[in-house]
């Protein structure tokens, strides 16, 4: 190489290491051999609390090194190992601050080339292990913080999934007691060794509605299962006190606290009842620990939750009582709208039964009736039964049923069955077929109802006592005739479509005679169909047990067919007529 390439090459190294000394990020300076700082790196400057070019021409032995310290290895490997050619390092050293602040530093340090003008010195390059320390720190904090958020968003959305499993457990069922027995075998053992709510009756009377424990075998029996007694406006019971509008009471054994102290004027057996009676159930739970939750909506209390823990089991923390509250609260709401829908079902059926009519007495025959709403809708029907005599003596038994289930529906029933009344009565001597024929007609010119099933029957009775039965079906479940020896059949014949559908069809009448001791029932669809069972399967079943029920009183036939057989989910209606057998 050239002296000129060998001199744009060292000009190029200078121009390198000039650029790596300066933008190093790692602190670097140089010491000549007498000690004196001869170069030092923005970084070390800045570390080391220097202005620039503020360290230059400084004896590094005194103002770097404290006198005494930790770095007494450095300063000896500086002075007397790096010189001789052997490099030296250590991780465990301090350097001083210009302010006087000891530094913790990681250093190494290596000979400096001999220059042309320069005299032997060293090159020392360190870190700052407090910074790095700090940093590591921090990555560690910001690890630990990530972790820790990771796991309580983890708990967060446990929790939220619990509590809408809670939730539903109490909106999938329109039944309080189904609902409340669903959720105490959610809250234990999740929450707490045993739970048990108790349901105000009405004042100073509790019914305990639920209760469950993590190991019902170890409890005693009566434990659990009895109410608790009558409390008064006195009692000092925590039960109590929660029951009459406070707050939820933590409580902890011994339980003597839980019983009422006698207040002025209290009466001792009422006062102490309740008291006594909670400090038993505790007791026989093995609880140590218990809080009594109020089930409260608005500014009106339905009852209480009680949970225990054991000795094993942790003391309830705040956290705790806060997640008993919001299961309370969720508890009272779910309550609350079983009672609505309670009292709008028992509107709903109230209705239905005023649409219903009084049987009527008929001499020589047996006649029973029995209409059951649908357990799980607030609703009217369009179901109706009727019995009435005609002109004449013959008695006249109808069933039918009109689309919907509204206010609407039930409306449009009424008017049909007193129009269809008033038909019969009008021409007793028409058979049924031709009833229904007038009442189609007059029903679509009025818009009485979209459309409707029904089953007209009349029973006569000649002089002789023979009695015979005329008949016709529009669109509905044919009549069912039981007789005395238990043989069963339906009455098929004299079948049409429904009512609105064509208003001028003529519509058939059949005729049997009814032997004596037989038991004719007419009934709607509740009693044959529903949604896991086809009408078939339900017509098998309803003759079956019928026949083997045929000498049971009719009222209670009618009702046992309908708790039977029928679908809760669906009106039932029926009406049945027995003969009197042979004399």
């Amino acid at each position: 190489m050239s002296e000129e390439g060998a001199a744009l090459t060292g000009e190029a190294d200078g121009d390198l290491l000039s650029a790596l000394f300066g933008h190093a990020a790692a602190g670097m300076y140089a010491v000549d051999g007498a000690g004196l700082v001869i170069a030092c790196n923005p970084w070390a400057e800045r570390v080391l609390g220097y202005q620039p070019g503020g360290l230059t021409g400084l004896d590094a032995r005194v103002v770097l090194h404290p006198a005494g310290g930790h770095d007494r290895s450095a300063r000896q490997s500086l002075q007397h190992g790096v010189v001789p050619g052997r490099g030296a390092d250590g991780d465990q050293d301090v350097l001083l601050r210009a302010d006087g602040v000891p530094l913790s530093v990681w250093w190494a340090a290596a000979p400096l080339p001999r220059g042309e003008h320069r005299a032997p010195g060293v090159v020392v390059v360190f870190h700052d292990t407090g910074a790095e320390r700090a940093r590591d720190e921090r990555r560690s904090d910001r690890y630990a913080h990530s972790e820790i958020a990771r796991e309580q968003a983890e708990f967060g959305l446990a929790e939220a999934t619990w509590l809408s499993e809670l939730t539903l457990a109490l909106v999938s069922t329109l039944e309080a007691e189904e609902g409340l027995a669903r959720l105490v075998r959610l809250l234990v053992p999740r929450l707490a060794d045993a739970a048990v709510i108790d349901l105000i009756v009405d004042r100073g009377r509790v019914r305990r509605t639920a209760w469950t424990h993590r190991d019902p075998d170890r409890v005693p029996a009566g434990v659990l299962e009895a109410d608790p007694p009558v409390y008064g406006d006195t009692s000092a019971a925590a039960l109590a006190q929660v029951l009459r509008g406070g707050p939820t009471q933590q409580l902890s054994a011994p339980f003597g606290g839980v019983q009422a102290r006698h207040a002025p004027g209290a009466r001792p057996e009422t006062a102490d009842a309740l008291g006594l009676a909670t400090t038993a159930m505790l007791t026989g739970l093995d609880a140590v620990r218990a809080l009594i939750v109020p089930l409260r909506l608005r500014s009106s209390t339905l009852g209480a939750l009680t949970l225990t823990r054991g000795a094993a089991g942790p003391p309830f923390s705040d956290a705790d009582r806060v997640l008993a509250e919001e299961v309370a609260r969720r508890t009272a709401l779910g309550l609350d709208n079983a009672r609505l829908h309670a009292q709008q079902s028992d509107i709903a059926a109230t209705l239905q039964r005023a649409l219903l009519t009084d049987l009527p007495l008929v001499p020589a025959v047996e006649l029973a009736a029995h209409y059951r709403p649908a357990e799980r809708a607030a609703e009217v029907g369009g179901d109706w039964y009727d019995a009435f005599r005609l002109p004449g003596g013959d008695l006249a038994l109808v069933v039918g049923d009109v689309t919907g289930h509204d206010i609407q529906a039930a409306a449009r029933m009424s008017e049909l069955r007193n129009m269809l009344r008033a038909l019969a009565v009008d021409r007793p001597e028409e058979d049924p077929g031709g009833i229904l024929e007038r009442l189609d007609r007059a029903q679509a010119h009025l818009e009485l109802a979209d459309s409707a099933t029904a089953v007209l029957a009349r029973l006569h009775t000649s002089e002789n006592g023979v009695r015979r039965l005329t008949w016709s079906t529009a669109g509905h479940p044919p009549p069912l005739l039981i007789t005395a020896d238990g043989r069963a059949r339906y009455l098929t014949e004299a079948h049409a479509m429904l009512i609105g559908l064509r208003p001028r069809v003529s519509r058939p009448t059949a005729t049997t005679e009814l032997p004596p001791g037989a038991t004719l029932l007419l009934y709607t669809d509740g009693l044959i169909e529903s949604r896991t069972q086809d009408i078939d399967t339900g017509l098998t079943r309803l003759r079956r047990y019928a026949a083997a029920h045929h000498t049971d009183p009719l009222d209670r036939l009618c009702v046992d067919l309908a708790g039977t057989l029928g679908d809760t989910r669906d009106d039932i209606t029926l009406i049945a007529v027995r003969v009197p057998p042979a004399s």
